[in-house]
């Protein structure tokens, strides 16, 4: 019998994944254990988790109530199929649609982002096939998951390489550009999709006055305006939803990573005048919104609630990029700092990888993406001092970089 909880060398693991794990992912630290907003690796060093699982554990790791609600609800059931109701399904698509803002909207659960995504391309083109209507409009720079449908939305060239034919019926607009997506507006267009902070993209914000005006467009053309809140969603930004700093309502809301703090779980959320498109045999889930995942997420919302922290969120977050955009200003490899609530990105005029690096050894995890940018993404649960303790670590981090940078200008 494999004993799980048996020492095992870095070597080891190493060795084992490299023969046995498909190499989609660059691995450096095995990770072992995790409390609140630190991680601990198998070599025993501790760091300050600024990624989150990529936006998953907003609540920080291991948190007790979590833990409790996993364990007392995988002694009642834990999956039962959607062939049955289950009490706790409703109970969480009540609380989600409230938190969303939509009225008499409807939910429907499934198990990841990507899913999520897939569901919403479905729904809104399910709802323009009347009219022979299906073509969405994307952002370039986006990012919309990893399935052939998903892939095929995100405007970013890299991630579809060797993955063709793929499916027809997306094309790419400018982000923050209303112009660039009226141009696209055709007799089969059924919607427009769109991130309200491109997360893999740059962590680039929507622009208020684009999202209010790209609304209006969609009225006006009698076209679905789909928002993907898989990353910005669940509270990050300061607000449940990213879209929710525009004030505006999306026709479609697709959510995910931070509604299960780690227990798979994604959602998508339509407004009433689309939330019986989908009957039974249109679209369907095995594991979506079982009473393990719904009983999480429900505790992952209250959590959130009695706590305060979209509050949190957005103070610390303004905290963190007030003080960094002081701190930073005087390296000339780091243009600026950007980003909503907790959802921060260091831009760099250099490759981000040398400073997530150079983090990582100094005892904090971050995540270099789209090149050049540093995204920052603590759980919301953060307390003023470990954001200072952070911005310590950030800040030595420069200058060890800057001083490398030095020395090398010498030989």
């Amino acid at each position: 019998m494999l004993d799980m909880n048996k020492n095992i060398s870095f070597e080891k693991i190493k060795s084992l994944s490299e023969e046995f794990i498909m190499p989609t992912y660059r691995q450096s630290l095995c990770l072992e254990k995790g409390k609140g907003i630190y991680l601990y690796s198998t070599d025993g060093r501790v760091f300050l988790d600024f990624t989150s699982g990529i936006a998953v554990t907003n609540l920080g790791h291991c948190h007790p109530e979590i833990i409790d609600t996993i364990c007392n609800q995988s002694n009642e059931l834990m999956h039962a199929s959607n062939l049955f109701y289950n009490k706790l399904q409703p109970q969480l698509a009540e609380q989600l649609v409230e938190c969303t803002g939509l009225e008499n909207a409807k939910c429907f659960f499934c198990n990841s982002g990507a899913e999520a995504n897939e569901g919403m391309i479905k729904l809104a083109r399910l709802w323009g096939s009347s009219t022979n209507r299906y073509e969405i409009i994307t952002m370039k720079q986006s990012f919309h998951g990893r399935t052939l449908a998903t892939l095929t939305a995100t405007g970013q060239d890299k991630v579809k390489k060797g993955f063709g034919p793929l499916p027809e019926g997306f094309v790419y607009a400018d982000y923050n550009k209303l112009d660039s997506v009226e141009s696209l507006i055709n007799s089969s267009t059924v919607a427009v999709m769109v991130e309200s902070i491109q997360g893999e993209g740059g962590v680039i914000p929507a622009d208020k006055i684009f999202l209010r005006k790209l609304r209006d467009l969609c009225d006006c053309n009698n076209i679905l305006f789909l928002c993907d809140e898989v990353q910005a969603g669940i509270g990050r930004t300061g607000k449940w939803f990213g879209f929710q700093h525009a004030d505006i309502l999306p026709d479609v809301i697709s959510s995910a990573k931070g509604l299960g703090n780690g227990f798979p779980i994604g959602a998508l959320i339509a407004k009433a005048e689309l939330a019986n498109v989908f009957q039974p045999g249109n679209h369907a889930t095995t594991f979506g919104g079982n009473p393990l995942s719904s009983a999480v997420s429900l505790k992952v919302i209250e959590i959130i609630k009695n706590n305060n922290l979209l509050n949190n969120a957005e103070l610390i977050g303004l905290h963190l990029k007030s003080k960094l955009t002081k701190e930073l200003s005087k390296y000339e490899w780091i243009d600026n700092i950007r980003g909503l609530g907790l959802m921060l990105g260091i831009v760099l005029n250099v490759e981000a990888i040398y400073l997530q690096k150079k983090l990582e050894e100094n005892g904090l995890l971050a995540i270099a993406t789209a090149g050049n940018i540093l995204r920052m993404l603590p759980p919301m649960i953060i307390s003023i001092e470990e954001a200072n303790k952070s911005i310590d670590l950030i800040i030595k981090s420069c200058n060890d970089i800057n001083d490398e940078m030095i020395n090398l200008k010498k030989l």
